[in-house]
């Protein structure tokens, strides 16, 4: 059983190998080793990933392919899942996610008959169908809950579009002084909740190594 890991972030400034140790180490636990890593940052709402593309190509009958959640998987909507789905068929793989125990079983064989095997894979890609649909719906709400938030931004003039560094960096300090929420202010502004997040430890450490430049 050859072991292909899947490793995803949908933005440049997201860590896609965050999960890597999570990985291994569940592999550990299923007393399994990950032969190969593809890790890459690129949305789950296309199919177009080249990492994917590449575990596909590679993938013989038979071989795993694992993630840490669904969503990590896809985003897709029903019809572009479909064709991803039916490619992970066409390459023989298996998918194991760690946020849908019902897979995991794939990594330890019971030597149970035929029938029984069969329903064991028919009730794990039920599950997974389900999960797909999920990651597809909560993509769907977090955009519609973004539109709202800059239509709302816009109404108060928060909202100014693409910005500059600089423009980007001082509304954010404008939001978050007023006590929004990281989600809250990366929906207002329009941009990612890491970029956000990326500003207050910035401006954390810059306060911090100032207090220790007033003691010196």
């Amino acid at each position: 059983m050859f072991i292909r890991a899947y490793l995803r972030a949908s933005t440049d400034d997201q860590d896609a190998n965050r999960a890597r140790k999570t990985l291994q180490s569940f592999a550990a636990d299923q007393g399994v080793r990950i032969a190969a890593f593809y890790i890459e940052n690129a949305s789950g709402t296309t199919v177009d990933r080249s990492e994917l593309l590449r575990l596909l190509a590679d993938a013989s009958p038979g071989d795993v392919l694992l993630v840490e959640s669904v969503d990590r998987l896809t985003r897709l909507p029903r019809p572009a899942w479909e064709q991803l789905r039916n490619q992970i068929a066409a390459a023989g793989l298996q998918v194991v996610a760690l946020d849908l125990p019902i897979t995991h079983a794939v990594l330890k064989p019971t030597g149970e008959d035929g029938i029984q095997e069969w329903m064991l894979r028919a009730i794990s890609q039920m599950f997974l169908e389900f999960m797909a649909a999920f990651a597809r719906k909560d993509y769907d709400l977090r955009r519609e809950r973004q539109i709202q938030g800059i239509e709302k931004a816009k109404s108060t003039g928060l909202y100014r579009g693409r910005q500059t560094d600089q423009e980007q960096r001082r509304r954010i300090q404008e939001c978050l002084a007023k006590g929004f929420s990281v989600r809250k202010t990366a929906d207002l502004l329009g941009c990612s909740t890491s970029t956000v997040s990326r500003f207050k430890r910035e401006a954390a450490a810059l306060m911090q190594s100032d207090d220790q430049l007033s003691i010196l």
